[in-house]
């Protein structure tokens, strides 16, 4: 059976990408090599961490009872409140131990085949930046908060870590299909803004919730939004929304179960037959769904953030 990645790729390198993959067209900077890594993490000043301090603060105040333990857990392991944007080498040399990997900085977001060769090689690319005050509530491309504080603490969780590893694998066998949509939204509802089921009630485990004081409540505590247990087929068949508080959350039961659907689903089949465009609308419930909560959709139907609507 033909899993979610090819065994026979070799990743010690940057592999070729043929060219009738489509990806979205990024202009490399002149001072970063084909690998995308820059020379070195820069250098904060005070009133980078003090934003960092400030960013931390926030979402402290939320997350407590609406965060995944195994994130929760991870913060303490890298002891990410000691304040100050915390530099990638002791990340790294903390993390290497626990589940192999590493924290790399690069100056953007990054070509799909570049961040999948890195998650491949259990590299995690981070911005090498921290939003300003201006843009504090929210800004458009992840930088370092996002990226160090949302992602980074799940990658202390081995099965999740594999998962990420073999995700990493997955997207160049997506790329052969030209099926980067479909896995780009895998990772839409999962690795940003996947929920868990826990003992005690659903939780977030997705970065672009946990590094968002808002959405950290909406996802988890709102009427307006469907909850719906994990569907992989379903899932990448499923638009999103990139601006905005999402419609559709997807709950997991565990990280051993989304390990299961996907690192141990046939994909080959599945690329083979996904329509190139989403099937499903991002506030869609249709007949196969294991529903958790029926969402209003009213912010949705409100208009969203740039009606002034409320996040309920």
């Amino acid at each position: 059976m033909a899993t979610l990645a090819k065994t026979d790729q070799d990743y010690s390198v940057l592999p070729h990408m043929p060219d009738d993959v489509f990806t979205a067209p990024l202009k490399r900077p002149e001072h970063v090599g084909e690998d995308w890594l820059e020379p070195a993490q820069t250098v904060y000043d005070g009133d980078d961490d003090a934003i960092w301090n400030d960013l931390f603060a926030r979402q402290m105040e939320v997350l407590p009872g609406r965060a995944a333990t195994a994130f929760l857990k991870g913060l303490e392991r890298l002891d990410l409140s000691r304040g100050g944007v915390p530099e990638f080498a002791r990340l790294s040399a903390e993390l290497e131990p626990m589940t192999g990997w590493s924290v790399v900085p690069v100056p953007m977001l990054i070509p799909d085949h570049v961040f999948f060769w890195h998650l491949a090689n259990r590299r995690f690319p981070a911005g090498n930046f921290i939003r300003t005050r201006e843009t504090f509530d929210y800004i458009q491309e992840p930088d370092v908060f996002h990226d160090v504080f949302g992602h980074v603490p799940m990658l202390t969780d081995p099965v999740y870590a594999d998962y990420m590893y073999e995700y990493g694998k997955a997207g160049w066998n997506a790329m052969r299909y030209n099926r980067l949509k479909a896995l780009g939204a895998l990772y839409w509802y999962t690795v940003e803004f996947g929920l868990i089921e826990e003992a005690d009630g659903i939780k977030a485990y997705g970065a672009g919730i946990l590094s968002g004081p808002t959405e950290a409540v909406f996802a988890v505590e709102a009427e307006s939004p469907n909850r719906i247990m994990l569907n992989v087929d379903r899932v990448m068949r499923t638009d999103y929304v990139i601006s905005d508080l999402q419609p559709t959350y997807f709950v997991i039961e565990s990280f051993e179960d989304l390990y299961r659907q996907t690192v141990e689903r046939d994909f080959e089949r599945l690329y083979r037959n996904l329509p190139p465009s989403f099937t499903y609308a991002n506030s869609a419930i249709i007949d196969v769904d294991n529903l958790v909560h029926r969402g209003t959709q009213e912010y949705l139907l409100r208009g969203g953030r740039g009606s002034g609507a409320a996040p309920v």
